[in-house]
């Protein structure tokens, strides 16, 4: 995927915009959509171990980082990667960052983009290709992709030209230095708890 097409890359997109923005204003409260790449996707409800897994996460930012947040569901605008919008399982930022930006947030400030993989078909695409490159060109920092089917943390830094240089993947009882701006140390060995 290139970094700087329109939404929809070579296919038009759904809807526009506006459009979408409208409905997922109107979608029920359990309902939680996102646009990539042109398609309204419906992200999975969350189950007990992946919601366990983000407020692990949270405790691990607040203990070490109490000047940052880690931020659930909060939508951001990705309008650099194909104006879309996405909703990342966690966004972490300094505190107050999102104050009075309401529902699809610009994501300067945001210094780490968070995914946990759910047990869906578009799982692979979604969290290990698409967002990935949405994050970067939104030049967000870090992006962290906590993989439940892979028992491993991978942590993208250093975003340029929509693309994240650096990769690096480790596994669940590792521990694994989130570098800057972040610059925590998360002990994973609980993570396997967590594993269905």
């Amino acid at each position: 995927m290139t970094a700087g097409a329109d939404c929809a890359g070579d296919a038009r997109p759904q809807m526009d915009l506006d459009e979408f923005e409208e409905l997922a204003r109107r979608a029920p409260e359990l309902v939680r959509l996102e646009f990539i790449n042109g398609k309204v996707q419906v992200k999975p409800a969350s189950d007990g171990n992946h919601g366990e897994i983000v407020m692990w996460l949270l405790e691990q930012c607040m203990h070490q980082r109490p000047d940052l947040r880690l931020y659930p569901e909060q939508g951001l605008k990705v309008d650099a990667y194909r104006k879309c919008r996405a909703r990342p399982d966690g966004s972490v930022a300094p505190r107050e960052n999102f104050v009075g930006q309401g529902e699809w947030a610009e994501p300067s400030g945001v210094l780490m983009a968070v995914e946990v993989t759910s047990r869906d078909t578009d799982t692979n695409k979604r969290d290990r290709v698409e967002k990935p490159d949405g994050y970067a060109a939104a030049n967000i920092p870090l992006y962290l992709l906590i993989d439940r089917d892979a028992w491993s943390l991978t942590v993208h830094a250093e975003p340029k030209n929509g693309e994240y240089r650096s990769t690096r993947t480790y596994d669940f009882g590792d521990v694994v230095q989130v570098p800057d701006p972040v610059g925590i140390t998360l002990e994973t060995e609980k993570l396997k708890d967590y594993v269905d």
